[in-house]
């Protein structure tokens, strides 16, 4: 069965961002059972089969924050509707920031995801005045990858500095997601998203099977579940590994 397409929704757009909220959630669920030793120990910072699955993950998240804004650019979204969303989320990525010190001190997450997106979104928003088309959004994000693949300083090494890219080694933290590169996924998707709503509207706009309706409705509260989910996962690994030792 699949039902109608909605017009105050992008059902397609949400199931895809609820496609990366799950992905997210079950390497989050094997990095925590790695934490608490229940799992064959594994090295999430080095091993390609984690660090890849980690870049695939970010790509698609973000890549679905410049479709969404390529939508809401479309609809003329007003200032007020734009301002709340980001102050949800420039909030949030402080609770993180405030989360992750207390859990991990030394490598605590200074510039993740949601401060990324929170940089990401008033960087696009101040472009819009350029009206780039949709090419020139995809241009500009090669132009950006192309950049943080061939360009690196120990300037860009410090805690103070790392949120945008460039560094000559990895930072220290539990996520990272500088401004160079991943600002060129969003303003690809972004293009993407523009061409589509132009020459293909039905590939987001179209209806979406019954089956897959829950991972829309997920991808609509992707905010609320990233800050959930992890909390509900620890303390679910956390009382697995009490009871693991309770029974010896």
């Amino acid at each position: 069965m699949t039902l109608p397409a909605r017009p105050d929704r992008f059902d397609r757009l949400d199931a895809l961002r609820g496609l990366a909220m799950v992905w997210m959630t079950g390497f989050h669920l094997a990095f925590d059972l790695n934490q608490f030793h229940l799992i064959p120990r594994q090295n999430f910072y080095a091993d390609p089969f984690w660090t890849l699955q980690r870049m695939a993950i970010v790509t698609l998240f973000l890549g679905c924050v410049g479709l969404s804004q390529a939508v809401a650019q479309a609809q003329q979204v007003d200032d007020s509707r734009f301002w709340r969303r980001w102050v949800h989320i420039a909030g949030c990525a402080l609770l993180v920031s405030a989360g992750s010190a207390l859990m991990f001190p030394r490598s605590w997450i200074s510039f993740g995801v949601l401060h990324a997106v929170a940089v990401m979104l008033l960087t696009v928003r101040g472009l819009r005045p350029v009206r780039l088309p949709a090419w020139g959004w995809i241009v500009l994000g090669g132009a950006v990858l192309a950049v943080a693949s061939s360009v690196s300083h120990p300037l860009f090494d410090a805690r103070w500095s790392n949120w945008l890219g460039l560094t000559t080694r990895k930072p220290i933290t539990e996520d990272h997601v500088p401004l160079l590169p991943w600002f060129g996924v969003v303003a690809v998707g972004v293009g993407v998203g523009q061409w589509v709503l132009r020459h293909r509207p039905s590939l987001l706009q179209g209806g979406l099977p019954a089956s897959l309706q829950p991972l829309a409705r997920l991808g609509r509260w992707s905010l609320a579940y990233y800050m959930l989910h992890q909390p509900v996962l620890i303390g679910l690994v956390m009382a697995a590994a009490w009871t693991k030792a309770q029974a010896y």
